[in-house]
């Protein structure tokens, strides 16, 4: 009697494992264009320094046209943002004057609010799809300490990892200035941000060289790389917080560096699936 109890009970468990297993291979992801990009406005906050690239040219323009329209035919149902999560309200008023099309009347603009690719791209494409809300996904309270990072290894006599660590920095500005030299296209330029080997690059250098930095009691090298992956990872909380089952498509803009990890830890998601730039732009 008690055996045949137990394979009742054993045949109800695989018969709702079964009915569970098949909802979640039959629920489809959401959908994430992965936008990485370089700061249009060029800070200079970055480690790896780089050239300036004219946003507001008229050939610029004409292109974030093209780049926002395919972004409408994609048809995202929300923009995420690479501005405080906390200072949500401040970006609600910014987008409520952009709507409005009053945005760049002011004349006292600095070229932070004049340039940078939110309200250069993420507004435009927002305003062209009806959304009444761009999304704020970033989160900054993280440390990163790279002058100590770089005194830690030259105390070490780490001179080769030093050397390492440049060089990577080095190639990045490099590669980008040489796209900026040869005046590529905004959209070429935006697929060398994107492209899987500098991706590799990025990720290579916080998880193969970075950590090495020290003797074994100092972990400054592997604290500055999981404090990038905080970043991040709160970065992708916030907007997985913000997201529903009704949100088939959404977009990220982030800085391509933040796109590059964000997309690894979205390759291990069964609800979320990365969409590559080229993919819709093309």
């Amino acid at each position: 009697m008690k055996t045949t109890f137990f394979a009742i009970l054993v045949y109800l468990f695989c018969i709702s494992f079964s009915a569970i297993a098949q909802n979640t291979t039959q629920e489809k992801p959401i959908e994430v264009l992965l936008f990485g990009t370089f700061h249009f406005n060029n800070p200079g906050a970055d480690v790896a320094k780089t050239k300036s690239f004219d946003i507001e040219s008229e050939k610029s323009q004409k292109e974030l046209e093209e780049i926002s329209e395919k972004i409408k035919v994609y048809n995202p149902s929300k923009i995420f943002v690479e501005w405080e999560y906390n200072q949500q309200e401040q970006l609600d008023s910014l987008y409520t004057l952009y709507l409005a099309g009053t945005y760049f009347d002011n004349p006292k603009l600095s070229k932070f609010y004049k340039q940078n690719e939110i309200f250069q791209l993420a507004f435009r494409a927002a305003k062209k799809l009806g959304h009444k809300k761009v999304y704020a996904m970033d989160y900054t309270n993280t440390d990163f300490p790279f002058d100590s990072l770089m005194q830690v290894a030259k105390e070490n006599n780490q001179t080769e990892l030093q050397e390492e660590i440049m060089q990577v920095i080095q190639e990045f500005s490099t590669g980008f200035d040489a796209q900026i030299d040869a005046q590529k296209p905004l959209k070429e330029i935006l697929y060398y941000n994107n492209s899987p080997a500098l991706r590799q690059k990025d990720l290579f250098l916080y998880t193969q060289i970075i950590t090495k930095v020290g003797n074994k009691d100092n972990f400054v090298g592997a604290y500055l790389a999981s404090e990038w992956y905080r970043r991040n990872l709160y970065m992708l909380s916030i907007m997985q917080k913000q997201i529903t089952k009704e949100d088939e498509k959404v977009m990220i803009l982030l800085g391509s560096s933040h796109v590059a990890l964000i997309n690894e830890i979205i390759s291990t998601h069964s609800n979320l699936k990365g969409i590559e730039l080229q993919e819709v732009l093309d």
